[in-house]
């Protein structure tokens, strides 16, 4: 079982990119998968969560209407995408996946998943 994220850069402030996290050796059905973030000096944040039996997310006040989670089954890939992003965005991401049958995930804390991708630079200068 392994997660793969990409998709880091650098960007300016108000552009957009995609985190991929691709999933091998399960499938993504009953699965929660999370998006966290860490920057220099500060704890692990989550940022976004998709609960793949029910097709719910849920993402923190600080990314609401901007960071949007989408889903391609064919590539048993979950994305992560950020618009506007603005300089405190700057953070290493990263993917993690857990076995979860509810339909929210808000409730899971880092600790909760059991499977880590390896990070990826996110850096949004002003």
């Amino acid at each position: 079982v392994q997660l793969q994220a990409s998709g880091g850069g650098l960007v300016q402030a108000g552009e957009s990119l995609r985190l991929s996290c691709v999933a091998s050796g399960f499938t993504l059905d009953y699965f929660a998968i999370g998006w966290f973030r860490q920057a220099p000096g500060k704890e692990r944040e989550r940022v976004s969560c998709f609960s793949s039996s029910s097709g719910i997310t849920s993402s923190a006040d600080s990314v609401q209407g901007r960071f949007t989670i989408s889903r391609d089954n064919a590539k048993n890939t979950v994305y992560l995408n950020m618009n506007s992003l603005k300089p405190e965005d700057t953070a290493v991401y990263y993917c993690a996946a857990t076995q979860w049958y509810h339909s929210t995930c808000a409730s899971l804390t880092a600790n909760a998943y059991r499977y880590w991708g390896q990070g990826t630079q996110v850096t949004v200068s002003s």
